[in-house]
């Protein structure tokens, strides 16, 4: 039905935001991936959007890229994955990572997800292999299988002390942690936070 909306971002929430468009405020539940990429008043923001419509409501998901929803669709179509574990893969991992993922046969990676455990990796494997367009570059995330734990044990940390889980990967993200233990990622990220 909605293919994008345009608008102002007016509010976000722990797992949804909301646009503005016309007077109207849409809710959209939407990934971590998506809130680290956009700002609170941000103008004109094009969100991406699927509508679910379930017997207790109509619920938009959105995205900022058409890729991560295409992947929320494509997660979708694996047996036993609806939106909200198809979303909290995308709030794990992006895009990118998931194709690697299934590429590789990696179900280590697909179990970092919340709700994946070994089985519904590997059915997540055996049901996307053929849809993932491999001619699609995939580059290299900045966050290897070797520091994901610190990288996670950092933003545990950060939480911990008041932060918000975006507040927190926003700063991360734009880091190279490749050779930081959780120690330094909590000490520069708290560096960059203070001069926000």
């Amino acid at each position: 039905m909605f293919e994008f909306i345009i608008g102002d971002i007016v509010a976000i929430r722990e797992d949804y935001i909301v646009l503005q468009n016309n007077g109207i405020g849409y809710k959209i539940f939407t990934s971590t991936n998506t809130m680290i990429q956009i700002e609170l008043g941000m103008k004109n923001a094009m969100i991406f959007t699927y509508l679910n419509v379930r017997e207790d409501g109509i619920f938009i998901y959105g995205f900022i890229s058409e890729e991560e929803l295409n992947m929320f669709k494509l997660l979708q179509m694996v047996s036993k994955i609806g939106p909200k574990i198809a979303l909290g893969i995308l709030s794990t991992l992006n895009s990118n990572q998931i194709k690697l993922a299934i590429m590789r046969k990696d179900l280590d990676v697909l179990c970092k997800a919340p709700g994946i455990g070994k089985k519904t990796a590997e059915r997540i494997i055996l049901e996307l292999k053929d849809r993932i367009d491999k001619d699609i570059i995939i580059e290299e995330d900045n966050i290897s299988d070797l520091n994901y734990d610190n990288y996670m044990e950092a933003i545990n940390g950060l939480m911990s002390l008041g932060y918000t889980r975006i507040e927190v990967e926003k700063i991360i993200k734009t880091m190279d942690i490749s050779n930081m233990s959780i120690e330094d990622i909590i000490r520069e990220t708290l560096k960059r936070l203070s001069k926000h």
